[in-house]
């Protein structure tokens, strides 16, 4: 089953991107390739690469199923492989969780161009941190 998708935060709204899926150890995100995001060679910069994987590899690892319930998550560690350039109008960020326990959990992302070419790998680390209520809008 998939969660209802939460209000977008200002660093997403920065971004741009939507989560188009979230299920439980996985998410799913549509970055549009905007000029703002460019680096010096007008290409999606690194970090917005990183952003993305950590972002959708966060998610993967806080899913809770309870729509009214937020797991609250840390970045320990993410690695990131850049491997091309993205072509087209959007890339897309899958994370997957692999593995944890009670207070630590291991991911896996992946971002793709709209042709399917695979353009960065990562792996993460994330230290659940608690849970709280949501108070955004569902």
């Amino acid at each position: 089953m998939t969660s209802p998708i939460e209000a977008s935060y200002p660093f997403q709204e920065t971004l741009g991107f939507t989560v188009t899926e979230w299920t439980d150890g996985a998410c799913t995100l549509k970055q549009p390739l905007l000029d703002h995001l460019g680096n010096r060679y007008r290409i999606l910069h690194g970090g917005v690469h990183a952003s993305l994987m950590d972002t959708a590899m966060g998610f993967a690892v806080a899913y809770t199923g309870d729509p009214a319930l937020r797991q609250l998550v840390m970045t320990l560690s993410l690695n990131v492989s850049y491997l091309g350039v993205a072509t087209g109008a959007h890339v897309i960020a899958t994370g997957r969780k692999t593995g944890g326990g009670r207070s630590t959990a291991f991911a896996t992302g992946e971002i793709h161009d709209e042709t399917g070419a695979l353009i960065a790998t990562a792996t993460g680390v994330f230290r659940y941190r608690g849970t709280e209520q949501r108070t955004d809008p569902q």
